[in-house]
């Protein structure tokens, strides 16, 4: 499989997510899976390509023109392909991949995998998405998207299309018996 990992292109202040960042990257190449990420060379993702390639592992970079530019690219990759903006990106790292983890990361790595868990609930794709919960990193997460549940912008069920786990190795367990989720729109909408 092809498994995109979205993270931080920082490090992060607690070791622990280093130490994740690397954890993952030899476990995809150990497994045979080629990483597909954003191609940075700073923070966890460049942890995490050069664990996969340390490993012996396939790594498939995507970044935007601008940013190679500023000579943030990893220059050691399997394949770096380079796109014309973040939108192109997200696209391409979609279509090249078979299931989604977010391991910690800012913003960028929050917008990515929202869009690719919307993308599975739409029907856009049928891949597999989930957060690895490093250190109760995405515990307030969890607790916004019950709330969402909870007012009403969000049905129970498909809550349960996207996998939290604490361990690497389960998600990519759940990701190899993956069954998609029926989707969002395609049964009539239950009146209020």
């Amino acid at each position: 499989m092809n498994i995109c990992i979205f993270c931080g292109s920082s490090a992060g202040v607690n070791p622990v997510y280093a130490e994740t960042a690397v954890s993952m990257g030899t476990l995809l190449a150990e497994r045979g899976h080629t990483l597909v990420y954003g191609g940075g060379r700073t923070g966890l993702m460049g942890l995490v390509a050069d664990s996969a390639l340390k490993a012996g592992g396939q790594v498939l970079g995507v970044m935007p023109r601008a940013l190679v530019q500023k000579e943030i690219q990893h220059t050691g990759l399997t394949r770096l392909e380079i796109v014309d903006s973040m939108h192109e990106r997200k696209l391409k790292m979609a279509d090249l991949s078979d299931g989604f983890i977010a391991l910690p990361g800012g913003m960028g790595t929050l917008e990515e995998i929202f869009e690719q868990w919307t993308w599975l609930m739409l029907g856009i794709h049928r891949k597999p998405c989930a957060f690895l919960n490093v250190n109760g990193y995405y515990d307030d997460l969890k607790n916004m998207i019950a709330r969402v549940v909870t007012d009403g912008f969000m049905q129970a069920h498909h809550v349960d299309t996207v996998l939290f786990d604490t361990r690497a190795e389960a998600i990519l367990d759940h990701f190899a018996a993956y069954s998609p989720p029926p989707i969002k729109w395609s049964e009539p909408a239950k009146p209020r």
